[in-house]
């Protein structure tokens, strides 16, 4: 599998609301606006309401590109975003995870509910599994991560989360550290091992 050295493209899983806290709104806006400012393209659900809309704008009111993947069930209920430059959409929602991790270079996740929840640990049990080296990051704003990070801590304690069986992940607190900790972690990635190679690390 090819090494991921360069950070083009993001996939941004987020909340479809707004959240009771103001900051998640105003840190989904910064990220895009970062986004933009750093040349790398947004890659998200597609609607243009709450995190999702206000990451999505962020990206576009600062001159970047956003390709926004949704299933059609959803462009009425999340009111997808027109103004993307690219609208991909899908029949379901496993089509619609699938092409967003094949359009990524990598992972973050904001402040959301079961499916933000849903995709983020999706991506760290593909990765724990050697399947890809894409790195996921939490972007634990207000605090939002901790009880999946005490969660993540208290498997690994009962041994659920085993050694060799590593879950690997990057957490920032602030907008500003997410994509000098995503660059970072690309350049420094190692390649995925193959089949054979995964099943051993796992014996």
């Amino acid at each position: 599998m090819t090494k991921i050295n360069t950070i083009r493209t993001v996939c941004v899983y987020c909340g479809s609301g707004p959240g009771t806290d103001p900051q998640f709104m105003e840190a989904a806006s910064a990220l895009g606006k970062a986004f933009a400012e750093n040349g790398i393209g947004l890659v998200y659900g597609g609607g243009s309401l709450g995190l999702m809309g206000a990451v999505a704008n962020g990206v576009l009111d600062h001159g970047g590109k956003v390709t926004g993947i949704i299933p059609d069930f959803l462009i009425a209920r999340e009111h997808m975003l027109d103004r993307a430059q690219e609208l991909i959409v899908t029949n379901n929602m496993h089509e619609r995870k699938q092409l967003m991790f094949e359009h990524s270079d990598a992972f973050v996740a904001l402040p959301g509910g079961i499916g933000t929840l849903e995709e983020l640990v999706e991506q760290m049990t593909w990765a724990q599994l050697g399947r890809h080296t894409k790195p996921v990051l939490l972007a634990n704003i207000g605090n939002f991560w901790e009880p999946l990070l005490s969660l993540l801590a208290h498997m690994r304690q009962k041994e659920f989360i085993r050694q060799g069986l590593a879950v690997n992940f990057l957490t920032a607190n602030r907008v500003e550290d997410i994509v000098p900790k995503l660059k970072a972690a690309a350049l420094n990635a190692q390649p995925a091992p193959s089949p054979a190679e995964a099943v051993t690390e796992q014996m």
